[in-house]
């Protein structure tokens, strides 16, 4: 059984990463997307979305990083790939599921779903830019705007070379409205001879049993599920209930966790974005845990970080103003 971190543009950058691979139970993550176009993009483009690449392909805590790359032309994702295994990375991934209108409008993500042709033009041309030792993987969704060539896309991409699929279990054009139709994740995998991951609307360990229960799938991609509680994964295998008792002692855990997050983002944007990045954070945490609710309400009016950290200091999640870090 293996549990597979989502990339998540715009959220789940190197970041939250850091966080989440320091509270642990992933097997690896999946980085955010470089997008391809008709140039090789240069090792610091890599870097900036991947740090971890400076670091062995691993998170702070430990978890092996694979970089995804998103673009149509085989071409030029075979060229940008071969940059890429310079950098070593965990492994490298494809993106075919991505339902962002502007990335599908420039023929990225999961808009390339109807031509399973040019899907497997992709994995072979970046495979054979690959070395031999370096996996290829591919996160699909089930189609644009019907499920009747989910079967055939995937089989282009294994018939490619990707050696691992994870499929999030809905359409483009169902986006992430639930329900995930996870039993398309059986017929996938009665049909191709790689592992299949089963990803989508898993927001809780009763989810995750469910998700396997019905896709026949072993291992499971978490996202937005995995964000929202930062200890899924954790309890996910520790087999722990999950209650209000349970989540009071994690808050505490996160505390000086919220903290390490502020210390990075600010690191890492501008001042005036990092307001922006927290209250994201807290927004989604506050799905699953009171405490942040209590405490998004308090920070979702304020305009500054200092203003932020002030009610951070006085809930003693943070030091003293001239002891933070930056």
């Amino acid at each position: 059984m293996r549990l597979l971190l989502a990339p998540m543009e715009g959220l789940l950058d190197d970041v939250l990463r850091a966080v989440l691979s320091r509270i642990g139970g992933y097997d690896c993550a999946v980085s955010e997307f470089a997008r391809v176009s008709g140039s090789v993009l240069p090792h610091r483009c890599f870097r900036r979305i991947v740090p971890e690449l400076d670091h062995g392909s691993r998170a702070v805590g430990g978890m092996p990083v694979r970089v995804q790359l998103l673009g149509s032309d085989p071409a030029a994702m075979a060229e940008n790939a071969a940059q890429l295994a310079l950098l070593a990375p965990a492994a490298v991934d494809l993106n075919f599921g991505c339902p962002a209108p502007t990335v599908n409008r420039h023929r990225g993500g999961a808009v390339l779903l109807d031509e399973p042709e040019l899907l497997h033009d992709i994995a072979r041309a970046v495979r054979a830019a690959l070395p031999a030792d370096m996996a290829l993987t591919a996160k699909m969704r089930l189609g644009v705007v019907d499920k009747g060539r989910a079967i055939e896309c995937a089989q282009a991409l294994t018939a490619g070379g990707a050696s691992e699929l994870v499929v999030h279990a809905r359409t483009k054009v169902e986006g992430y409205r639930p329900p995930a139709h996870w039993e398309w994740v059986g017929r996938i995998a009665d049909v191709v001879t790689v592992p299949v991951v089963a990803n989508g609307e898993v927001w809780t360990a009763a989810d995750w049993v469910r998700c396997r229960a019905v896709s026949g799938a072993t291992d499971v991609m978490l996202g937005r599920g995995a964000v929202s509680d930062p200890f899924l994964a954790r309890r996910i295998r520790l087999g722990h209930d999950d209650d209000a008792g349970v989540r009071a002692a994690e808050w505490a855990l996160l505390e000086p966790l919220i903290a390490e997050f502020r210390n990075r983002v600010v690191a890492k944007v501008a001042a005036h974005h990092a307001p922006g990045r927290i209250k994201q954070w807290l927004n989604m945490l506050r799905r699953r845990y009171e405490q942040a609710e209590a405490l998004y309400m308090q920070i979702r009016p304020l305009k500054t970080l200092a203003e932020i950290d002030r009610v951070l200091v006085s809930l003693g999640i943070l030091g003293e103003p001239d002891q933070l870090a930056a």
